[in-house]
């Protein structure tokens, strides 16, 4: 029998793998950097947790089972409820505001597609216990952080934000009924991706005429600089209004204005989002990163009243967009050692030996060659293991001058040296 992995996981071969630890390294030095605190989960959890905030369809959508005990358990599709549970548990005594992180494992029981697997590992940016537009702004600016760090440029990605309580009220005020409200959500939300035709089908399903479907259009389509002032024929919002003049002036203060645009189109399809709501999209891909305001989130899941927001980017997206874009780095293409040790003389298997154990006990990545070769042969194999540097020890004897050999791939240049100055040099 021939065993092959379940349709939508990936098998982590080492050249993979590089690129997922470059990529969570990442998310884990600029979380860090931007005041974010790591935590963590667990992998199963009650299906109740996912089903309180999403709906009861929501159970099509992941893996779940009825254990032992009788309970039914998911496995988690995303992070946030559980970090509502969490909050929940002991918001009494963590100081506020709760800045976390988290790089989980998720599971989804979809379609496979491209971008889009059953397995994945994504970036979870959250604020806990502030009702500001400051904390929005703070999770926004990580992402563009993250961008920087990556090397996107806004000319490769670009952050849409919207306002879904302004967009709540123009729906209102142009005729939508309160339980239409949510079936008009999802309409919008797909309105970007459909032609403009089913998307009108939608909206007259809805009970509303081609003059309201047209005012509504309208507002959606606003252009990003004409986004602000267009609130003010909207009743009601002045305070969200005002938020989103803040969040744009707070942007523009850190310096990253030029990946910010605002899109009414962004209302993300789920209910539990209050506030502002955003994504990252880049040309021709789907969102890279999405997110926004969730203040109900923790009282769903039986918690007191609490401020939140925070995104999630995933990987699998995320790596595509890197090769597409050139933007990898290139020792991803390759392993890395710091130093490849070849024993080019007579009896000098030993003393190579000894010179690996002092380099590896300084916290250098060095290796060397199991079996016995020439010199050519070890130099090929320590280009292809992708070592900066060569040492060649070319006497038995470590004490005697010139012992060591020291080639550097990058310039080529060649020196020779005894191994206690060799050790000096590298401090």
């Amino acid at each position: 029998m021939k065993f092959q992995a379940i349709k939508g996981t990936r098998d982590f071969y080492p050249e993979t793998m590089r690129l997922r630890n470059y990529i969570i390294d990442t998310w884990r030095r600029v979380s860090l950097r931007n005041g974010f605190e790591e935590y963590d989960a667990p992998i199963l959890e009650n299906l109740s947790l996912f089903t309180v905030k999403s709906g009861e369809e929501i159970a099509e959508q992941l893996f779940s089972f009825t254990d032992r005990g009788g309970r039914n358990i998911a496995m988690r599709p995303e992070l946030t409820p559980s970090l509502a549970r969490m909050v929940g548990a002991k918001i009494n005594a963590l100081p506020r505001p709760i800045k976390w992180f988290a790089v989980p494992r998720l599971f989804r029981a979809e379609r496979p597609q491209r971008g889009r697997l059953r397995e994945f590992f994504q970036w979870n940016i959250d604020i806990v216990g502030e009702e500001s537009i400051q904390a929005d702004a703070e999770c926004i600016y990580t992402l563009i952080d993250f961008l920087r760090e990556v090397k996107l440029t806004p000319a490769d990605i670009q952050i849409h934000i919207g306002l879904r309580p302004a967009v709540s009220a123009m729906l209102t005020q142009y005729g939508v009924a309160e339980e239409a409200m949510d079936k008009a959500f999802l309409a919008l939300d797909k309105k970007p991706k459909i032609p403009a035709e089913a998307f009108e089908t939608m909206m007259t399903d809805l009970g509303l005429s081609a003059e309201q479907i047209q005012n509504i259009t309208t507002f959606m389509d606003c252009p990003s600089e004409q986004a602000i002032q267009q609130l003010a024929s909207i009743e009601g919002i002045d305070e969200h209004a005002e938020n989103l003049q803040r969040l744009w002036d707070i942007l523009t203060t850190m310096g990253v204005a030029d990946y910010i645009r605002f899109d009414f189109h962004i209302v993300r399809g789920l209910a539990y989002y209050t506030g502002v709501v955003y994504e990252a999209l880049a040309a021709g891909e789907r969102a890279v990163a999405g997110g926004g305001r969730y203040d109900n989130l923790l009282q769903l899941v039986g918690g007191p009243a609490a401020g939140a927001t925070g995104f999630g980017m995933g990987d699998v997206v995320l790596g595509i967009l890197l090769d597409e874009k050139g933007k990898l780095p290139a020792d991803l293409q390759s392993p890395s050692l710091d130093i490849f040790v070849i024993d080019a003389g007579e009896n000098t298997a030993e003393a190579m030996l000894t010179l690996v154990g002092t380099l590896r006990e300084r916290g250098l990545a060095c290796d060397y060659s199991f079996k016995r070769a020439g010199v050519g042969k070890q130099l090929k194999e320590a280009n292809r293991r992708g070592a900066r540097s060569v040492v060649l020890i070319e006497q038995a004897d470590l004490d005697a001058p010139d012992s060591l050999s020291i080639k550097t791939f990058a310039t080529g240049s060649q020196t020779s040296m005894t191994q206690s100055e060799f050790l000096s040099s590298l401090g």
